[in-house]
């Protein structure tokens, strides 16, 4: 069934419906759907995008859909469709996986893309101008329910305070308030271009919003547990939360054990083996701050009067070193978010699977020292850019992250700034086999950034050297800020171009 989504050309769709049925049928008008509750007389409707024309029509009990009977049963049938591809350019496209492109093309069928091309090759059907267009941009980590904190609780060098303030703001959170607060978050990484996002959730409660928004999405359910009876009853209820939520096309689930100083070993390692039983990506934040360190080596520090006042602290349930925790995750796909006290020996060697996903802006607000980025990405580890929460940033920009790592460190190749922020973030999240770059087969997800009216040897220096906004972002193929295909954009005030 396409009737969920609009598509790019249809030449032609009959649409066959039970007139006996009270269920409303759908049709489409230059890529829109609109209403029909008159099942008794055939209706056609031509659209003016090169002859597309829409047709509904009664249909006895059973019809006739792709050269076999079907009983009706109420249901809407379509026996034919026809799917035109649909090409745009623009002054530069960047594949990630492949090389830039000046002028070049992208081709779509539907929600996917079928050809990448250089300029000449094939005619555009919509030129996007003074633009570059880029992989939807992905999330690697952030925390959607803390979007209530934003302006409220500024990080500083003393984080015990921050996250006593966190632990604090999550406490006096109604049901209401929390969801308010997921759509707000979930709302501004729309807004910022984000087609995949690695949200971690107390309780999972961002399924329900993520599972229905337009992007894709890894929802970690967050384990919190250092004491043995906490640590257990988490772990019965990851499980159950596992089993009721099933991956959708566009949602899937994963784990978040806290941190070392809020989970207990034992709890690390049946969060393990559940993400290993059910092959999903497990994250957890590790290194982050010098009092963690402090913490598993000696069994004092900051953090042990913190967790007193919690009522859950239990030295005999930490783990003792880092590395413990990452041998947990070795055969997994692990995301160590932070790392801002690790060595890029203790992440590289250990597990090829393991990404590290860095907040720039975040890292520096807490005043923390250089980060070992640039040593993992040289011993050939990989790693990922997340915004973390409005808690501790101004929005949740990943793009803004970019160019926050390009203005401290200019010498970072361009190329692969842009794949911290698509594809490498895709890859943490296992959906880089449908995402995170622009290749053919690969969905139809891409962001419009206006660039710039100058040249640089590096075109990559014009996404990261600006200010400019996303313009527009497309998921599966559908603008989703108008909610319509290109065809009918290329009617609203864009340059169009005819096949030659």
């Amino acid at each position: 069934m396409i009737l969920d989504r609009p598509v790019q050309a249809i030449k032609r769709v009959n649409f066959l419906a039970d007139p006996s049925s009270d269920r409303p049928d759908w049709a489409g008008r230059n890529g829109n759907y609109i209403r029909n509750r008159n099942y008794y007389q055939a209706r056609s409707y031509q659209s003016d995008l090169g002859g597309i024309e829409f047709c509904v029509c009664p249909m006895p009990r059973f019809g006739r859909t792709g050269g076999r009977e079907t009983e009706a049963s109420g249901a809407i049938l379509v026996p034919e469709i026809i799917v035109d591809s649909f090409t745009l350019t623009a002054r530069w496209i960047f594949p990630v996986a492949g090389p830039s492109l000046k002028n070049g093309t992208i081709t779509l069928r539907g929600e996917r893309i079928v050809a990448i091309e250089p300029h000449g090759m094939r005619g555009a059907d919509l030129d996007l101008g003074d633009g570059a267009i880029l992989p939807g941009l992905v999330n690697a980590h952030t925390h959607l329910d803390l979007s209530g904190l934003k302006g409220k609780l500024p990080p500083s060098q003393d984080f015990i305070r921050w996250i006593r303030g966190v632990v604090q703001h999550r406490r006096n959170l109604t049901p209401e308030q929390l969801a308010g607060d997921i759509q707000i978050g979930l709302a501004g990484s729309l807004k910022y271009g984000t087609t995949l996002i690695g949200d971690i959730a107390g309780q999972g409660l961002s399924w329900p919003f993520l599972a229905n928004a337009p992007l894709r999405a890894v929802v970690f359910f967050e384990l919190l547990g250092l004491p043995t009876n906490r640590a257990e009853q988490t772990a019965r209820e990851a499980q159950l939360w596992l089993k009721e939520h099933p991956a959708t096309s566009t949602c899937r689930p994963g784990l978040s054990p806290h941190a070392p100083y809020s989970v207990r070993a034992s709890l690390f390692e049946a969060a393990c083996q559940l993400a290993q039983a059910d092959q999903i990506p497990l994250a957890t934040h590790l290194g982050e701050t010098p009092e963690e360190l402090e913490l598993l080596k000696h069994r004092r520090g900051p953090f042990v009067d913190f967790l007193s006042e919690l009522g859950v602290w239990d030295p005999q349930g930490l783990v003792h070193t880092l590395e413990e925790v990452i041998d947990y995750g070795h055969l997994l796909s692990f995301l160590v978010i932070h790392a801002n006290y690790l060595k890029s020996n203790q992440l590289v060697q250990a597990n090829r699977k393991m990404t590290v996903v860095y907040c720039p802006r975040t890292h520096a607000a807490f005043g923390h020292p250089p980060h070992p980025f640039r040593d993992v990405l040289a011993e050939g580890g990989r790693v990922a850019l997340g915004t973390d929460s409005l808690g501790s940033n101004p929005d949740l920009n990943v793009l803004a992250e970019a160019r926050f790592l390009r203005r401290s460190f200019p010498g970072l190749p361009g190329d692969q700034l842009l794949r911290m922020i698509t594809l490498s973030g895709a890859e943490a999240l296992g959906w880089d086999q449908e995402t995170g770059s622009l290749v053919p087969g690969k969905s139809a997800d891409l962001v419009v950034l206006p660039l710039p009216p100058k040249d640089e040897p590096d075109p990559h220096d014009l996404l990261f050297e600006s200010d400019s906004c996303i313009s527009r972002v497309m998921w599966r193929g559908s603008w989703i800020d108008e909610h319509e295909p290109p065809s009918s954009r290329s009617r609203a005030g864009l340059k169009t171009k005819s096949a030659p």
